[in-house]
């Protein structure tokens, strides 16, 4: 024969907190649901809608500094310096 001890705790422990509720008059359940959450919002609120909303219509790729940069490129004006390139690794890695 075998005996399940999980489940006559379990019903225990369910009783237990039945018992207390009727015995506190269910006061503690009442006040429970009585409360509600509540949020306010500030003008601040707004500002930061606004700001957002002008951040995304702004473009990702100044498609300007693309177009000089590309003329540059093509033109073989645009140089590159080694040495600048590898301080400027090191300064990001230090």
């Amino acid at each position: 024969m075998r005996i399940d001890l999980n489940s006559s705790a379990a019903s225990q422990i369910s009783s237990d907190q039945d018992t207390r509720q009727v015995a506190s008059g269910g006061a503690n359940k009442t006040a429970y649901i009585a409360q509600e959450d509540r949020t306010t919002l500030t003008s601040d609120s707004a500002d930061v809608q606004s700001l957002v909303g002008v951040a995304m219509q702004s473009p990702d790729i100044r498609q300007d500094k693309v177009a000089s940069l590309r003329q540059a490129v093509n033109s073989g004006q645009y140089k590159l310096d080694p040495a600048q390139i590898a301080g400027a690794i090191l300064d990001e890695h230090a």
